[in-house]
């Protein structure tokens, strides 16, 4: 690891001297490259430069132990040797997880999709409630969510919502989510009292440029359709809302949160292209399961992540064994600490695959 490390200096070093460059910064592309290339290499460095001062340190206090009599100095030297070994061994732990290939994903803006599941309209209405817990999320971390097509219904639950979450980073705090979620509460529909229990289903996909996944004239069909939300009598009256059907997978996709038939086409594009790199992908892990072992079930929509037990306030991540007992805030947007805790378990598995 620690060859590695010093390989990855050696490029940091150099990527230093060319973004101060004027012969490199005059060609735009190229300096704005080497600059996200540096940036992102700036966490592993700092990471670095504390384990080279812990290893000083250490090895200073051994070689002042080998010669001091004075027992009191003795003492105090073999505390800090102690002290410095244990941030050693924590520093090193920080390294093999910076280390960790990243998601070439992370980056990215997200799809979110979410569905009501069994239980009727109280899966809906569940629905709707998982909407606002995001755009919550959303509103805390200066993300932007946009809804590209909903399907609402009279009860004010929500049959199907696709949106668009855009902001750095964005798929990397989202992709958990994917996978059934689980509500146990007592419904609004219920005049009994009774506790019910539903599911609704989410996924998060992330967004593709147009390079990543190739889309043929042949394969689609596009059509034209009026609005049906809101948006008043204008947006009912013209054709802008969009629908794309990719036949070779029965793809289709409908975006009519805009007045703009482009804006609509532009926006359903996305949608598509996002489906189609989650259909390719799944296809190809399907003949590769046992990669999935470091995984903490990032994609597959058929599992049950997360139950949200409302009279016992609790929210629980089956995946990873996590309850915590605030489900109040928990539906407020406080998802922080469950989606670390998540980041954290991926990554030791992914460590201890590795260690395999």
């Amino acid at each position: 690891m620690i060859e590695k490390l010093k390989a990855i200096k050696d490029k940091f070093d150099v990527l230093t001297k060319e973004i101060a460059d004027p012969s490199v910064i005059a060609d735009t592309k190229t300096w704005q490259a080497k600059v996200k290339e540096h940036s992102t290499l700036v966490p592993l460095m700092d990471e670095y430069s504390n384990y080279l001062k812990f290893e000083k340190d250490f090895n200073g206090a051994n070689e002042l132990l080998a010669t001091e009599t004075d027992p009191e100095m003795r003492e105090m030297l073999k505390e800090e040797i102690q002290s410095t070994k244990t941030a050693m061994q924590e520093s090193e732990e920080k390294l093999k997880i910076l280390l960790l290939p990243k998601d070439e994903n992370d980056e990215k803006n997200v799809i979110l999709e979410i569905r009501g599941g069994a239980g009727g309209e109280e899966s809906n209405l569940f629905a709707h409630s998982l909407l606002r817990m995001y755009q919550m999320y959303c509103d805390r971390h200066k993300f932007k969510l946009e809804i590209l097509n909903i399907e609402e219904t009279e009860l004010g639950g929500i049959k199907e919502v696709e949106a668009m979450i855009k902001g750095k980073n964005a798929y990397a705090h989202f992709k958990y989510e994917s996978g059934v979620h689980r509500v146990q509460r007592v419904p609004e529909t219920e005049s009994q009292g009774r506790v019910h229990t539903s599911t609704a289903t989410v996924a998060i996909l992330p967004e593709m440029e147009d390079a990543e996944v190739e889309i043929n004239d042949k394969d689609i069909r596009i059509d034209l359709f009026r609005s049906s939300g809101a948006g008043g009598q204008h947006i009912n009256k013209t054709e802008s809302a969009i629908r794309i059907t990719h036949f070779p997978t029965g793809i289709v996709v409908s975006c009519q949160d805009e007045r703009s038939q482009t804006q609509n086409k532009e926006k359903a594009f996305a949608m598509l292209r996002a489906k189609l790199y989650d259909y390719y992908q799944r296809e190809k892990e399907s003949e590769y399961k046992q990669n999935r072992k470091s995984q903490i079930g990032t994609g597959d929509r058929s599992e049950r992540i997360r139950t949200y037990n409302f009279p016992q306030g609790r929210v629980t991540d089956h995946r990873i064994g996590l309850s915590l007992y605030n489900i109040t805030a928990f539906m407020d947007g406080d998802l922080d600490e469950m989606i670390e805790a998540l980041t954290l378990a991926d990554q030791q598995a992914k460590l201890s695959a590795q260690e395999e």
